[in-house]
């Protein structure tokens, strides 16, 4: 019997937010999840794996791939492409797996226009003096990139207005948990239930005759 169909998770948030770090963590205990993997046409940084970290793509592969509609969202920043591969999100749906895509507010509203059934969880920082904290913490960007951060920050919480679901990033451990608890809870409402409606009512015969 082919599996039901898993379901699409969009997780969004402010760069310094920790949405990566908590995502590692739910992966950690949650292998089933698909988190889906960015393809772009920068060239890869000191350490960054093919696959892992992105699909590097040329500049030719990429625009046919657009072409071909072969990405759910996709957009180019400073010169280069940045995208979400239709094909590895269809096909780990396709198996029932559920499948995470973390991605920026503008790729959140494009996925949502082609796939209106996606959730969608936005994860907020503590507050915004904690989001300079741990944006100044990296200590790999010069202060005035942090401000333009912090700026675009603000002009992108309000997305979390639209959003199906709302998560503050205290702990990760608990935000963690809480996107697990998110997901799990998709599998029970009523559109994902049919197969097992069906599976009974087939039974009603043959039940119902003893």
């Amino acid at each position: 019997m082919k599996p039901e169909n898993g379901q699409l998770f969009i997780i969004c948030g402010p760069s310094g937010c920790g949405k990566g770090t908590v995502i590692k963590e739910l992966l950690r205990n949650e292998p089933d999840i698909f988190l889906s993997v960015s393809a772009t046409t920068r060239a890869p940084r000191e350490g960054e794996v093919d696959g892992v970290h992105y699909h590097f793509l040329k500049t030719e592969q990429f625009e046919s791939l657009i072409a071909e509609e072969g990405f759910l969202e996709h957009a180019c920043f400073c010169g280069n492409y940045y995208g979400t591969p239709r094909k590895p999100v269809d096909t780990q749906m396709a198996n029932g797996h559920p499948v995470i895509l973390e991605i920026e507010v503008d790729g959140a509203q494009q996925v949502r226009k082609l796939c209106p059934d996606a959730v969608t969880i936005y994860i907020l920082p503590p507050s915004l003096s904690e989001l300079r904290s741990r944006l100044t913490g990296r200590g790999t960007e010069a202060p005035e990139v942090v401000e333009k951060r912090l700026a675009r920050a603000v002009e992108e919480i309000p997305f979390a207005y639209t959003c199906d679901y709302v998560v503050t990033n205290h702990i990760v451990e608990e935000t963690a948990e809480a996107l697990r608890a998110i997901i799990r809870s998709q599998a029970f409402l009523k559109k994902h239930a049919a197969c097992q409606v069906d599976a009974l009512l087939s039974e009603k015969e043959l039940v119902c005759e003893r």
